[in-house]
């Protein structure tokens, strides 16, 4: 495997790492949305989202789609719907106990 691409997948999950960003494509889980439409759910002013849209486009997380006058935002491909809604399921689970510097690692407990 070539370096450019651990880059990219770096690349892609630090947009991701941006809660604004994150939630922006959760909301497009759901379905196609205005910029307006994000801008009410994530409570962020229209200019913010198209901002953090226009990020989210440039690493192909996400893809618009121009209906006369308004441009609608989806999520790129299944893709993308797998890593959001998998990091969103495991950030609800427990984080497990961190082993102590006193167990030996070495033996089962």
């Amino acid at each position: 495997m070539g370096r450019e691409r651990f880059e990219r997948a770096a690349r892609l999950l630090r947009v991701l790492g941006n809660a604004a960003r994150l939630e922006i494509v959760a909301a497009l889980l759901e379905g196609s949305r205005t910029v307006g439409e994000l801008g009410e759910l994530a409570d962020l002013s229209q200019p913010l989202v198209s901002q953090h849209l226009r990020v989210l486009r440039e690493v192909g997380l996400v893809a618009v789609a121009v209906e006369g006058r308004s441009r609608r935002y989806s999520v790129a491909d299944e893709h993308v719907r797998h890593v959001v809604r998998d990091a969103l399921v495991h950030s609800d689970e427990p984080a497990p106990d961190a082993p102590t510097a006193s167990r030996d690692r070495r033996s089962p407990s």
